[in-house]
């Protein structure tokens, strides 16, 4: 165990007496509970993580928080192991494992590091240019070296043994982030009685009052922070949610966090509890408070281990009681590294130097700084860093007059740590995703929020706030009026915490590229903008050079911000480098796109619970047991178990579905019919509403009648069909496809939330509220009546598409007279409740007519028969109404619906479409596989035209003989005539016809 020799004698906010052992690539080490990863790695003395992406260079922790772009590590092992988590982030606990990544055999010895000495062939698109030739070395080498070169972590291979879940709440304000603007604003919001959540990233409240020796109510600024959520605490309408990101910001006030419950927690400690929780939240306002991100200076060689930024060293030697280093050189634009300057050397860090970019000095900081006798070097910028896998030492040279070179002789100074302040960055990433407008502060060089576009207001250091008496103004204010506007209160204000006064900073000298001996791109310095990505200041100027000058454009070519901290350090460098060289306004390029999730989040907590079975759940009917208790076996149809086909003894498929087809068409059949869509529809513009979505009318359907109708897409192809019935003048129920259920109620929502939102009508899925079965066959109407005795069966009191209401088995229920068999059929529906005992009734009462229960694999070979379409088998989103030979289902009379323009283009009107008929084969036992191609002749050589191809295939029982539907091109102009469907070694001779093959009069069925 090596002893943490950069450790602070006291001070911060681990708990010393509980010591955490844990292990760093093999070796064994000590940190203290309350630690980061980070934080126990550099008080042990580790500055050296990792290796960077594409150059393999050593490199450092460089933050102290979720914008860490170096110290990525593989935790744990096994089954846990997890890729790309950021030191600075990790909760160390007892027995933590974790390692480098990125480097081969170790992080010390690295054999990629020969792409560092390469460097100048691997500039920004290289990988356009370099792998163009010869194009068969694509497969064969480029694709397989560079898929095993990308990439950083491992990704286990076993499967996750933790489990996720998930919440959704609402709540009158959700508050991101938890520093002094968002505990003032959860605050003021809670004194009005408002429901508030507040959620922060970290492992407790305080955000960067966490590493602040500042004063509030005469009290440190952490006993402050206990106090406010001690408070908060007391509200029962408040709830707190540490170690919770805020990750994505969506329309209407929809947000979603992920919470990290156990990671905290030796893996397995838990089992009951689960891991990670993400909550989807829809609140009525939103506060964001999520601070800012300090902004790394671009200068020669500034990504060496000991290089990082100067607020991460403060909250390190301030929170974490850790010293970064022993002797510090701070380069900075900006008065804030001032003040990390003074911590650090209060905590025993000396201050070698302060190079300051400015010309000239002011403020009560800089005079701090000079009583304490630190050297400060104005008008100066750091021109070189030595050191290999640490920094050792810094030349530093006087900037000339320009800004753009440097001046005299190097002054080299000795150090192990380098710390960097390049100004801030408001983080407006979730401000950005909810739409609002940034506007660009040229006074302090950043972005900030200008125009909310949704019920939202930022508040605190990511409004570029950046004095803590603001931070807490604005933080009040926001929660008191976001709790107004949530109906909570009258805006008022609470009574402010008392803080010191603050003079105002000095104003910032941005010089996005500091200048060196060499200009960017020259010597073998390098400037280094994006530090996980090795994206350098010569890359974007690369870019800017060869046309990419739009800022999306750059990001895609240099992969500028696209490693896991989405450029939280390197954006806003690249976007005004890239600026500077086109001699535009930094407001002019913009932005790149700010997208969810705002740190990495696992795919456990997106899924949740719903893995394995439960990623696609099976769903099963009423009867479900009732088929598995008589041998049934079972197809999928979307996610329905439906009954395939009932064997008897050793039959197979064939004999079982003949045997099957045999009763339906000679005695009566039953099938269980619940999966079909099921949509209640009502309102005043019901009948209206459907007589714009069918393409045939609706607006005359009686009371009691039913009717089949087709649906189009707006390019006029069939996307469902079924039947409608009107239960009562402002009532119907749709039927559709089982497959298509879901999608049909999604796209009639969506036309009338969008297209017609002035149409009165309210639909309802009641898939699973009915249960439906459906008995076909010559002898179903004496089955029904029997069920039904009160209930009038014959033809003409109950005719062919209609429906009535009746007491079933002594079950009220609904029976639909449809049939998709081409039989007298009857569909009865009852509450799903009954379903089990309703078809027991059906079974038993049916038994003494032979009454057989048949699957869906005999319910195509009947339709089939009939030459009824299934929708996405008979279609495949090509087909019009017209090609199936269902002009008739087209109203020629009402004056639209969609779909209708397009059957009047020119493609959908074509006489050479496919269309719809019958095959039979030459051979009448020859059954043709479904998918076959058809040809117009016999012979030939390939490639031969195809016109064709089959749509269903079976043997009829019926029939005697093999039966298909095929789409052919003009198939109704080649009515008699023969095609050909070629099979490999043979080829298959047919004849086309109508698609009815049986009882075309339809006699049976309206018998």
């Amino acid at each position: 165990m090596t002893k943490a020799e950069f450790r602070t004698p006291t001070g911060g906010r681990i708990d010393r007496g509980r010591p955490v052992n844990f292990t760093f690539n093999g070796k064994a080490l000590q940190g203290y509970a309350g630690d980061t990863l980070a934080s126990a790695l550099l008080a042990n003395g580790i500055h050296l993580v990792g290796r960077s992406f594409k150059y393999h260079r050593p490199r450092g922790i460089l933050s102290a928080g979720s914008e860490e772009p170096n110290a990525l590590i593989q935790l744990e092992r096994g089954n846990r192991t997890e890729p790309n988590l950021r030191a600075t982030q990790i909760e160390i606990y007892e027995g933590l494992v974790a390692s480098s990544q990125n480097a081969w055999p170790n992080v010390e010895t690295d054999v990629g590091s020969i792409n560092n000495v390469l460097s100048k062939i691997f500039v920004a698109g290289f990988y356009y240019k370099t792998f163009m030739h010869p194009q068969s070395f694509w497969m064969k080498v480029y694709e397989p070296v560079i898929r095993r070169a990308a990439g950083l972590g491992k990704a286990p291979v076993e499967p996750d043994p933790d489990f996720y879940d998930k919440m959704h709440i609402h709540c009158d304000v959700l508050v991101a982030g938890s520093g002094p603007a968002g505990l003032m604003a959860a605050l003021a919001a809670a004194k009005t009685g408002a429901r508030v959540v507040i959620a922060d990233e970290q492992n407790e409240f305080g955000g960067s009052l966490l590493a602040s020796r500042e004063t509030i109510d005469g009290k440190p600024a952490a006993d402050w922070v206990r106090d406010t959520v001690e408070e908060l605490k007391r509200f029962p309408e408040v709830r707190l949610l540490p170690r919770t990101t805020v990750t994505g910001y969506y329309d209407h006030n929809y947000l979603i966090m992920a919470e990290r419950r156990t990671d905290h927690l030796p893996r397995g400690l838990a089992p009951k509890v689960s891991r990670q929780r993400l909550w989807k939240v829809r609140a009525s306002q939103v506060v964001l408070a999520t601070g800012a991100h300090e902004r790394p200076l671009v200068f020669a060689d500034n990504d060496r281990p000991g290089v990082m930024l100067a607020d991460a060293a403060r909250t390190y030697a301030n929170r974490f009681g850790t010293l970064p280093g022993k002797r510090a050189v701070v380069l900075t634009n900006n008065d804030s590294a001032y003040q990390a300057a003074l911590d650090l050397a209060d905590a025993g860090v000396a201050i070698a130097a302060i190079v300051d970019l400015r010309t000239q000095l002011g403020g009560p900081l800089a005079a701090q700084a000079k009583q304490r006798g630190i050297r400060i070097l104005t008008n100066s910028a750091v021109t070189a860093t030595y050191g290999a896998k640490r920094v050792t030492g810094v030349d530093v040279m006087t900037i000339n007059g320009s800004g753009e070179s440097v001046i005299g002789a190097p002054t080299k100074i000795d150090c192990d740590l380098v710390l960097m302040s390049g100004g801030w960055n408001p983080a407006v990433h979730l401000f950005s995703q909810s739409t609002g407008k940034l506007r660009y502060d040229d006074a302090l060089a950043c972005f900030v929020p200008n125009v909310s576009m949704q019920a939202e207001r930022s508040a605190g250091a990511c409004k570029a706030t950046f004095t803590l008496a603001g931070c807490l103004a604005e933080g009040a204010a926001a929660g008191a009026e976001a709790a107004k506007a949530a109906g909570h209160g009258e805006g008022e204000v609470p009574a402010l915490p008392s803080v010191e006064r603050t003079e105002p900073q000095q104003p910032i000298r941005p010089l996005w590229v500091v200048p060196s001996t060499d200009l960017v791109g020259h010597g073998k310095a390098k400037h280094f903008v994006d530090f996980q990505n090795d994206v350098s200041a010569a890359d974007v100027l690369l870019a800017s050079r060869e046309g990419y000058q739009s800022v999306e454009h750059l990001k895609r070519y240099t992969t500028t911000g696209m490693g896991t901290d989405q450029g939280k350090t390197s954006n806003v460098n690249a976007l005004a480098i890239l600026a500077k060289s086109l001699a535009s306004p930094i407001p002019q390029v913009g932005t790149t796109t700010f997208r969810p999730p705002y740190t990495p989040t696992t795919y456990g907590v997106l899924a949740g619970r719903d893995v394995g079975e439960l990623a696609d759940p099976a769903r099963h009917t009423p009867m479900h047991s009732w088929h598995v208790a008589h041998n049934a076996l079972f197809e999928d149809v979307g996610q329905w178990k439906r009954p395939w086909y009932f064997p008897q003894g050793s039959e197979d498929l064939h004999a079982a579905v003949r045997r099957e087809c045999r009763a339906v068409r000679s005695s009566v059949g039953v099938l269980d019919a619940s999966t079909l869509g099921k949509i209640d529809i009502q309102g005043p513009d019901a009948a209206q509403f459907l007589n714009r979505v069918y393409t045939n009318a609706f607006l005359k359907l009686e009371i009691g009648k039913c009717r089949y109708g087709v649906m189009c897409k707006e390019d006029g192809m069939v996307m469902d069909d079924g039947v409608t019935t009107r239960l009562g003048p402002n009532h119907f129920l749709m039927t559709t496809t089982t497959g298509n259920a879901a999608k049909v109620l999604d796209w009639l929502e969506d036309y009338l939330q969008t297209e017609w939102p002035d149409l009165r009508v309210f639909l309802t899925s009641v898939t699973e509220h009915y249960a439906t079965a459906s008995i076909a066959g010559p002898k179903a109407r004496e089955v029904v009546a029997e069920l039904a005795p009160d209930l009038d069966m014959s033809a003409e009191a109950f005719p062919y598409m209609s429906y009535r209401e009746a007491v079933v088995a002594g079950v009220p229920a609904r029976i639909f007279r449809i049939s998709f068999t081409g039989e007298l059929s009857y569909e009865i529906n009852v509450p799903a409740y009954n379903g089990l005992y309703v078809w027991e009734q059906i079974m038993r009462v049916g038994a003494k007519h032979g009454i057989t229960p048949y699957g869906t694999e005999t319910m195509h070979v009947l339709r089939a028969e009939k030459g009824y379409i299934i929708v996405g088998q008979e279609t495949d989103a090509t087909v019009t109404p017209q090609d199936l030979g269902m002009g008739w289902v087209v109203s020629k009379q009402k004056p639209d619906f969609i779909g209708k323009r397009s059957f009047s283009r020119d493609d959908t009107s074509r006489s050479d479409r496919k269309q719809l008929v019958g095959l039979l084969t030459e051979d009448p036992n020859e059954v043709l596989p479904e998918g076959a191609q058809l040809t117009a002749t016999a012979d030939g050589h390939p490639p031969i035209p195809m016109i064709g191809h089959v749509t269903s295939s079976y043997y009829s029982e019926t029939l005697g003989r093999s039966i298909a539907l095929a789409l052919v091109k003009d198939g109704f102009q080649r009515m008699d005539q023969h095609i050909f469907a070629p099979l490999g070694g043979k080829t298959v001779k047919c004849a086309v016809t109508k698609p009815v093959f049986y009882d075309p009069e339809g006699v049976r069925l309206h018998g």
